[in-house]
């Protein structure tokens, strides 16, 4: 219940709004609507150079990111042996990672690399449309794995019936439609709020939270509808991976040989390491937001490590533990070098 309380938290508070003049477009009576554009802050606290040199670690990370998972989708379809629900889900969460890094990572280099903060208004607004929306597609298929790995250690004699290739889509095609569904009306609902004349996004990228606190009137229907959003997607799904595992601890406790139950246990390690990279600095993040106060280092370290972590470190786990994929890689590498 802590975790749900913290995760609500996460669409709605802990922003306190900055003092930067920007021009706003404005209706012909005067009122004003929404701004030109809003700015992006990088990392409070650390100056032009130190962005400049933030800047190439984060140019490293986005291509490890992208040549990992990029690697991980192409195996998966070349091999045909491995169109097996475990890999297709797989499939699934390396091909979002690779997109979520792709809407965030080059826009954060160049804030750093140029100090280009100006981000269009709509623009801003999409960026944060698809990194929530992603993030609850990758929160889904996270589910989806769990609950692949729940068939097949519990009930392993059911897993081909139950978790067939049309099974698998359906599984694919709903996180992607709940994904959309779910926050697709939140940039029309921040597109109709007055916003004062103070618009600095006080983070690397455009959250919710952060354009939310923007506004000078109401913003209870965003904060409802947050907590509405939160509890229904990270909220539920997060109960029912604690729950899988539950089980399957259960049913490798009562496995009798304890080499058996170690191999059994064993093929949950990767997705295991995937859940706490994506929950732990989600959880980070709400509790940060739940302590209030003015956007701290803290605040963006967090928000950054939230977004950002999951798509290096998901492909890297992934091939180091999984011998097929690991396998693969290794000839990759051993033709190219002869």
């Amino acid at each position: 219940m802590m975790f749900l309380l913290f995760l609500f938290l996460d669409l709605g508070f802990g922003m306190q709004k900055p003092q930067l003049l920007v021009p706003v477009t404005a209706t012909s009576n005067g009122t004003l609507v929404h701004p030109a554009y809003f700015l992006l802050v990088g990392i409070p606290g650390l100056g032009p150079t130190i962005h400049f040199w933030l800047a190439f670690p984060l140019c490293f990370m986005y291509a490890l990111a992208t040549l990992g998972n990029l690697t991980i989708v192409l195996i998966i379809r070349v091999e045909r042996r491995l169109h097996e629900p475990m890999y297709l889900f797989l499939t699934m969460l390396s091909t979002v990672d690779l997109v979520l890094s792709s809407i965030t990572m080059p826009k954060m280099a160049s804030l750093f690399l140029m100090g280009i903060q100006e981000i269009e208004f709509n623009i801003c607004l999409a960026q944060m449309f698809l990194t929530h929306a992603l993030s609850a597609m990758e929160s889904a298929v996270l589910l989806a794995m769990a609950f692949d790995r729940f068939v097949a250690i519990c009930h392993p004699l059911h897993h081909a019936s139950v978790l067939t290739g049309c099974t698998v889509a359906k599984i694919g095609l709903a996180a992607l439609t709940r994904g959309f569904v779910f926050f697709f009306p939140l940039p029309f609902i921040l597109k109709q709020l007055p916003y004062c004349r103070t618009h600095t996004v006080t983070h690397s990228f455009c959250l919710h939270q952060d354009i939310m606190k923007l506004s000078c009137t109401d913003t209870r229907v965003n904060v409802v509808y947050g907590l509405f959003i939160i509890l229904s997607v990270m909220g539920v799904d997060s109960l029912f991976i604690g729950f899988s595992y539950i089980l399957i601890l259960r049913a490798v406790l009562e496995l009798s040989p304890r080499g058996a139950a170690l191999k059994a246990f064993n093929t949950c390690i990767s997705h295991l390491c995937a859940v706490l990279v994506f929950y732990v600095p989600l959880i980070g993040l709400s509790v940060v937001h739940r302590l209030g106060g003015p956007t701290s280092l803290l605040h963006v370290v967090m928000a950054d490590t939230y977004l950002l972590l999951p798509p290096v470190v998901n492909p890297l786990v992934y091939e180091a533990k999984t011998k097929e994929i690991r396998s693969r890689v290794l000839r990759m590498f051993s033709q190219g070098g002869k």
